[in-house]
């Protein structure tokens, strides 16, 4: 049986109707599953031809792309598992019908066996979902469940973890590359502080002030999807985490308050890093909605935003609508607040959540150890752990 354009496997689907029209194959399934498919799209997934064996990558130049090619035939083997199609140059292609179904099905899109996203607020729950982080590291079921509740609510928190410092550095291994930034690959929050709460450093994030919601590296042109917090030690009192999904707080703004919606999704800002030797700078709004398809993303973090990238007579709208944005996103509707326990990991959406802490109201040791980890990385690892777990969707035209 010939391969299909990818690495996994396929149960065999067998198509109820089968129709050639000129340069169109036309497939139904029971199921209501239904495929139109183009005779250049089929040539370049033909295993052998036009997708090479050894990569499953495509072999066709689209310079030699000949745009008149038809089909003349497609028939169904009797085992079901197999659409033969003919093309008008008498070239027979074998094309598997679970693989064709999954395409029907929308299974081969971007979203494709991920978790549907859920905006929450208080009213859902008071604290993130919570996983045993003390037996997840190669316990493939555990990951996957944790991870598929991160995708979903955007946060999602290991208790009883290990205290080794790099344990966030292993774990992060186990789902793709860690992001590397001028921070390094991991990096520390650390107040060591005295009873009067004093710290030697130039971070705000090592001192015991509170930090209102925010995302992290916002200067950059793609922040950082996700954001893995390891609590090794914390002797403090007060300094409690905040979490605030800002999915849910867009979506508020968008219907009650549409005229700051509309300041912070067109409105520019220059996030800018202040650090001898670092110059990161980028332009965008507050809330980056992206081009269709794309990862939402909050430039929120005040302590970089820089300097207004508008027309001047825009401005005062501007820090208008900043100010119920952070009003909305630090209210008891959205925002949750618990302690930071050690062998706690918070893992959460930096460019959707907006998270921060309270103040520290005394004395003690607090070491905290982050690690990056991109959206693609995270994703990647869930689909290839969520497949033939998910239900198909329908409909597609290729």
């Amino acid at each position: 049986m010939s391969p299909t354009p990818d690495f996994y496997q396929y149960d065999a689907r067998p198509v109820a109707q089968i129709s050639v029209e000129h340069q169109w194959l036309r497939l139904d399934w029971e199921d209501g599953a239904h495929l139109a498919a183009h005779a250049l799209w089929l040539f370049e997934n033909t295993v052998g031809i036009g997708t090479d064996v050894s990569t499953r990558e495509g072999l066709v130049d689209p310079a030699n792309l000949r745009l008149d090619m038809s089909l003349c035939d497609a028939v169904a083997d009797v085992t079901g598992a197999r659409i033969v199609v003919t093309f008008d140059d008498a070239l027979d292609a074998s094309f598997h019908t679970g693989w064709l179904h999954h395409v029907a099905t929308g299974q081969h899109k971007a979203e494709g066996h991920l978790p549907s996203q859920v905006p929450w607020t208080t009213s859902d729950f008071s604290h993130p979902p919570s996983h045993d982080g003390g037996q997840i590291l190669g316990a493939s079921e555990a990951l996957i469940g944790w991870v598929n509740d991160l995708l979903t609510f955007g946060v999602a928190r290991l208790q009883n973890a290990p205290l080794d410092p790099d344990f966030g550095l292993r774990l992060g291994e186990q789902l793709g590359a860690i992001r590397d930034t001028n921070f390094g690959p991991i990096w520390d929050v650390r107040a060591d502080v005295d009873l009067a709460g004093r710290a030697d450093t130039n971070s705000t994030a090592n001192t015991t002030l509170r930090l209102g919601p925010h995302t992290d590296l916002p200067t950059r042109e793609t922040p950082p999807g996700f954001q893995f917090l390891h609590c090794i030690a914390n002797e403090t009192k007060g300094g409690w985490s905040t979490i605030a999904d800002g999915q849910a707080v867009v979506d508020a703004l968008q219907s009650e308050h549409p005229e700051h919606y509309d300041a912070l999704t067109t409105l520019r800002w220059i996030f800018f890093n202040r650090g001898p030797g670092i110059d990161h700078r980028w332009s965008g709004p507050i809330i980056d909605l992206g081009v269709t398809g794309s990862p939402l993303t909050i430039r929120a973090f005040y302590p970089v935003r820089g300097f207004p990238d508008m027309d001047p007579v825009d401005v005062p709208r501007a820090y208008a609508a900043m100010k119920v944005f952070s009003q909305l996103a630090s209210s008891p509707r959205f925002e949750i607040s618990f302690p930071f326990t050690p062998g706690d990991v918070l893992a959460f959406d930096n460019r959707r959540m907006l998270h921060g802490r309270t103040e520290f109201t005394a004395g003690g040791r607090r070491h905290l150890r982050g690690i990056y980890i991109d959206h693609d990385d995270v994703r990647s690892f869930a689909r290839a752990s969520n497949r033939r777990r998910q239900p198909a969707s329908s409909g597609g035209t290729i």
